[in-house]
């Protein structure tokens, strides 16, 4: 199945809302392929790993646990080919334990670029840059 440009668009904006701000780790079945690989996240402990679903899915849930009520404020997306890029605005509360900082019940900011690579309707991988720094 191909897709055009705003088809990918429409399913990345989903699968952002759904997944990674408003929580739903199930709905990721609906959205990321068998094999989604981290091409490049610098600071991301899974940086560089090939995922399966159940893989994936672990991954959300670590990551939000610290930051439970994060969302993310898509700027602008831009596709090519089989990729879109996705540049965004994220927020939260510091929540819970990360290894090396304790939960600060601040909010953090932070901003970013993914490039969300996709095969017919599916996520197969992101490239990211963030501020990560910044936080």
């Amino acid at each position: 199945m191909s897709l055009d440009s705003d088809a990918k668009k429409k399913i990345l904006k989903q699968f952002t809302r759904e997944v990674w701000s408003e929580g739903n780790i199930d709905a990721s079945d609906n959205y990321i392929a068998p094999k989604y690989t981290i091409l490049h996240d610098p600071g991301d402990p899974w940086e560089g790993r090939e995922l399966d679903l159940a893989g994936y899915k672990e991954r959300v849930k670590v990551l939000r646990a610290a930051f439970p009520d994060q969302c993310f404020d898509i700027r602008e997306l831009f596709a090519d080919g089989n990729a879109v890029v996705m540049t965004w605005l994220w927020s939260a509360t510091h929540k819970g334990d990360i290894p090396g900082f304790p939960a600060t019940g601040q909010t953090i900011k932070m901003s970013g670029a993914t490039v969300y690579y996709f095969h017919g309707d599916r996520l197969t991988g992101h490239w990211q840059i963030t501020d990560r720094l910044g936080v």
